[in-house]
């Protein structure tokens, strides 16, 4: 291993239910600012594998993420593979699609597959551990990252460490246990069990042997899907057909709780993944009086409690132990205590229909956002932001007209085949039928209201005539 690197298989593909009104499923929690560093969690990994003694990354996302995800790796300055599952099939389906193209790009590589969502502040002792624990992958070993509890918690899966492997802090991983209830937790405290970090080190041809071993279709499943992937401008598109076929099961059933190849070594790097709020309360950082602040915040006598504000300003007085998460349409409140219950909220949420349970006011688009304003009858106001060179699909509406505002920069036009330029204070009127696009051919960002009048003005009701982003 003194020479060769190590292949970083970022996951980036979950929700990140648990972090509502926040994270949702149009933009989950990976690709959000948690902290105060001004990164997502996916940067944040990406900054971690960049250098010595890592290789250039192959990214497993979801079809629907794909533009922030490459924006946000080109916002770093990192190029790597971004593969684009059709549909979510959990942590064994991106393995196996990873350890396929790692070892396609090297037959001894090494990998190093990682959740895009965790937090880690120690990067240097986690590139350290990264080289313990891949020496030990290049001998035939399948490496969990384990980490050591800082105190007995019912929120995280454990491992039962088993004989030494005569590196420090690695051994055989004897079993994998389920999340306990709080006093079996300290029972596993007290005999020296880790929590299960979810993240794995482990040369490509030992997981495909593996995969084959005790998952053959999860294995054929992913092969074919490479073997009859499509590429869309930087993307792989995975087959939609092929990748169908896996089950929807995680790694550490379809392989680690079988595989006799299984170590374990105790991380020394402080970890978190940030599965709910008060998740977040216990690493970002805080006030004298225990509280983390974000946005536009003010708390008057509070303590040890998580407030924060995207949009408008939140005040607290005389509040204690408590998560109060204000977004521009949805507020939750909570004691800390009870912030682990938020999956289920989410879940009522979408069986009442409520459209805040999966979508935000601002919808993230390859050429920018839009945000609504107001929605009525038979009436709609976004506000839309285009960022330099972008350029919508063109297309028309059969139910709605339109009303573009400029008011920041210039808009490129294009109406029944004639291109105008609609400056800032400048306004230009969209018929009903007609085809139409918008580009912004400056070098700052262009925004504009948009006022949609008809009889509906749902997102369905686009004909994309033709899209320099390939979608339909």
């Amino acid at each position: 291993m003194t020479n060769a690197s190590i292949t970083p298989l970022i996951m980036a593909g979950g929700a990140g239910t648990r972090l509502w009104p926040v994270s949702r499923d149009s933009m989950p929690k990976q690709f959000i600012q948690l902290l105060d560093d001004g990164l997502s969690t996916f940067q944040a990994t990406l900054l971690r594998v960049r250098g010595e003694p890592f290789g250039r990354p192959i990214v497993v996302t979801n079809q629907e993420f794909r533009f922030v995800v490459a924006e946000q790796m080109q916002a770093l300055g990192i190029a790597g593979e971004i593969v684009l599952e059709p549909e979510r099939r959990d942590s064994a389906a991106a393995v196996a699609v990873g350890a396929l193209l790692a070892r396609r790009q090297d037959p001894a590589a090494v990998a190093v597959a990682l959740a895009a969502d965790h937090v880690i502040l120690d990067a240097a002792r986690f590139r350290a551990d990264c080289t313990s624990a891949a020496a030990l992958a290049a001998t035939g070993l399948i490496m969990t990252l384990g980490i050591v509890p800082t105190a007995p918690s019912p929120a995280y899966g454990y491992i039962e460490p088993g004989a030494a492997l005569g590196r420090e802090g690695a051994s055989r991983l004897s079993r994998f246990v389920e999340k306990p209830d709080e006093e079996t937790a300290r029972g596993y405290v007290g005999r020296g069990y880790l929590w299960n970090s979810g993240n794995f080190v482990f040369a490509a041809a030992t997981m495909i042997e593996e995969l084959e071993r005790f998952a053959p279709e999860i294995l054929a499943g992913a092969d074919a899907a490479i073997a009859a992937a499509t590429v869309d401008l930087d993307f792989v598109r995975l087959d939609p057909a092929a990748f169908t076929t896996i089950p929807r099961t995680s790694i550490d059933y379809a392989v680690m709780e079988k595989t006799e190849k299984a170590g374990v070594l105790a991380a020394g790097f402080d970890w978190s993944d940030v599965g709910a709020w008060d998740s977040l309360h216990a690493v970002a950082g805080k006030d004298a009086a225990g509280n983390v602040l974000q946005g536009p915040v003010v708390a008057v006598d509070s303590a040890d409690s998580l407030l924060r504000s995207d949009d408008m300003l939140l005040t607290a007085i005389g509040v204690k132990d408590i998560v109060a998460i204000a977004t521009r349409d949805a507020v939750l409140i909570a004691p800390k205590s009870e912030a682990g219950r938020v999956k289920a909220l989410v879940e009522q949420l979408k069986r009442q229909g409520r459209p805040e349970a999966t979508e935000h006011l601002r919808m993230y688009r390859p050429w920018g956002w839009y945000q609504r304003i107001d929605l009525g009858a038979r009436f709609q106001v976004k506000r839309i932001n285009v960022k330099p060179g972008g350029k919508l699909s063109l297309q028309k509406h059969f139910h709605r007209s339109e009303h573009w505002i400029v008011v920041r920069g210039t808009a490129e036009v294009t109406l029944d085949g004639q291109v105008s330029h609609v400056h800032e204070n400048e306004s230009v009127y969209l018929p009903i039928g007609c085809t139409h696009r918008l580009a912004n051919p400056g070098k700052i960002d262009l925004e504009l209201i948009e006022v949609q009048v008809g009889s509906y003005t749902g997102e369905d009701d686009i004909v994309r005539l033709e899209d320099v982003y390939a979608r339909t």
